[in-house]
């Protein structure tokens, strides 16, 4: 459920990769397509999570690869990264923090603790992928519908909530909201569209326990999940699962320290979406555009990064 591309523009010299078999950095030149066995390709590490991060379920395919580069004096890590999806948009509804955000929180720790462990020098990272943190469900539906009336619909063999209806208390009853397992129907998607969504920011919390490990710039782009795979649909999101911010690049706060945020007044960091207007599958690809500081703070090279997921 993982893969990487790294793009290196010609112009850039001196560059290595890290052996993580041989304990060393190899100067990279040419092409390298690493496409089988990759849990045993020495220039990368490859990892699923453990079996019992899911038990109620067959072993998943998420999880992170890692690549270490070093660009003249400058080292850093590249971590891919999937956790795992909300299963049930009514369980997600049921708590405030969900199920699903103790899960993604014990796996991401899991990464974090992987990637700076004794093994192997310390150096700064990067964490992007498809984190799949999604909005606190309980409180957005409160705020979305809090002045509507709640009907429960059950299964009439088990009892089991199977949907709940939104209606507002006037206005005719409308329906503003229907919930199911994979049923998320808001009547206005204006509201995670407009300002790029940022009123609902506030609900988007899942990283907010790992403020002392991790960095982030400001989000200004709309929430990049999830989007309608109809060609003609670009801006639409589907009707399946609350919009969030599924899509991410992280840092370590000395990788943040790497980043050359103004020179000359000129915008050197860009943090955004790609394919606002046009369809790019269910996620928009989220990039981070930067320059890197080495030594004594001399940008050295312009790195892109970009996080493309399925």
């Amino acid at each position: 459920a993982l893969g990487s591309f790294y793009f290196l523009h010609e112009s850039l010299k001196n560059i290595y990769q890290f052996d993580f078999k041989a304990k060393k950095y190899k100067k990279v030149t040419g092409k390298e397509i690493y496409s089988d066995t990759l849990e045993s390709t020495p220039m990368l590490e490859k990892e699923k999570f453990p079996q019992d991060y899911f038990p109620e379920c067959k072993w998943s395919r998420k999880g992170f690869i890692r690549t270490r580069w070093c660009i003249t004096d400058c080292a850093f890590d590249l971590v891919n990264i999937h956790l795992f999806h909300d299963a049930s948009n009514l369980i997600a509804w049921e708590t405030s923090p969900s199920v699903y955000s103790g899960i993604r929180h014990k796996a991401l720790g899991y990464v974090l603790d992987r990637i700076i462990d004794q093994r192997f020098e310390k150096v700064s990272y990067f964490v992007f992928g498809d984190f799949n943190f999604r909005l606190d469900a309980k409180a957005v539906v409160e705020t979305l519908c809090a002045k509507a009336t709640m009907q429960t619909i059950r299964a009439a063999d088990t009892n089991e909530v199977v949907k709940l209806i939104f209606r507002e208390s006037d206005n005719d009853r409308k329906v503003m909201l229907q919930l199911e397992k994979k049923l998320f129907d808001y009547f206005n998607q204006d509201v995670f569209r407009d300002n790029n969504g940022t009123a609902l920011l506030e609900f988007d919390r899942e990283l907010s326990v790992f403020k002392d490990r991790l960095y982030e710039l400001d989000i200004s782009f709309p929430p990049s999940y999830p989007y309608s795979e109809d060609s003609s649909q670009g801006k639409q999101y589907m009707n399946t699962r609350c919009p969030a911010w599924c899509d991410r690049i992280l840092m370590s706060h000395s990788a943040k320290e790497l980043i050359l945020k103004v020179k000359n007044d000129e915008k050197i960091v860009i943090y955004d979406h790609i394919g606002p207007n046009v369809c790019m599958g269910d996620h928009k690809p989220v990039f981070l555009s930067f320059r890197i500081a080495a030594g004594a703070g001399k940008p050295i090279a312009n790195v892109h990064k970009c996080c493309v997921v399925q």
